[in-house]
């Protein structure tokens, strides 16, 4: 029998935060309740946790300063925002932080757990990790999402990041539309994920990927208008297959 999924549901609203548990709990979740923002953080920092369910309006520390310190701790663990507040504004502010995904409330459980899972799932048609990507004195280790500007700094990626970078760099030399990213990425084939979730992640990437490089100006990920993304020029790939496929053209 396989290891139950352990999802943290940090929710300060009684009746919601029990609706959410009990959910997750019939789908076969581990569901771990968290009524304040402090208590949240603690319990998203737990061994073995495989996802946080996170609002934004909580006492004691609100979501958003929850998300920032799990970040630096958690680089990659998955957090799907629930909240009220909807506008544009807080949807960018959320994916800019690092969410994976952001529902606003109210939502029904079917939609909930259709995130939860989509964000979970890892897709059988990912490709072979890519293990070293580099440019100028930047090199990027997607296996152990990290990006290393020469010996002077070090940033971790988030998983989703990560994947995306994987997914265009194990396709250099085309574009990968955003309905591509969100099939192999995200796991979704049917929308579910708005496409400006997509560019806020890939404006985070390029932020890590530049800020504190000693080339600012090389251009890792090239936006093709109307059609999509695909990986920058003058870039050297390395994957853990064999391969001699070198310069990204």
């Amino acid at each position: 029998m396989s290891k139950k999924r352990i999802v943290v549901v940090v929710e300060d609203e009684d009746a919601i935060r029990r609706g959410i548990v009990d959910a997750l709990r019939i789908s076969g979740y581990e569901p771990i309740e968290a009524a304040d923002g402090v208590a949240g953080l603690g319990e998203a920092r737990r061994a073995g946790v495989d996802l946080v369910l996170l609002d934004l309006l909580l006492p004691k520390m609100d979501g958003f300063e929850v998300l920032g310190e799990l970040r630096v701790t958690h680089a990659s663990l998955p957090v799907i925002i629930l909240t009220a507040r909807g506008s544009e504004d807080d949807r960018v502010r959320g994916l800019r932080a690092g969410a994976d995904d952001y529902v606003v409330k109210p939502f029904s459980a079917r939609e909930l757990l259709a995130r939860v899972d989509a964000v979970l799932r890892r897709s059988p048609e990912r490709p072979t990790p890519v293990l070293r990507i580099s440019g100028g004195d930047t090199t990027v280790d997607c296996a152990r999402r990290e990006v290393c500007h020469g010996e002077r700094e070090r940033v971790a990626l988030s998983e989703m990041e990560a994947d995306i970078l994987q997914r265009l760099a194990s396709h250099a030399g085309r574009v990968v539309s955003r309905e591509e990213l969100l099939a192999c990425v995200w796991g979704l084939r049917d929308g579910g994920v708005e496409t400006r979730a997509i560019d806020m992640h890939i404006t985070r990437l390029r932020q890590k990927l530049t800020v504190g490089s000693s080339d600012p100006d090389m251009e890792w990920i090239v936006t093709v208008r109307g059609k999509g993304y695909m990986m920058g020029p003058n870039l050297t790939l390395v994957t853990d297959a064999p391969s001699t496929e070198r310069g990204m053209v």
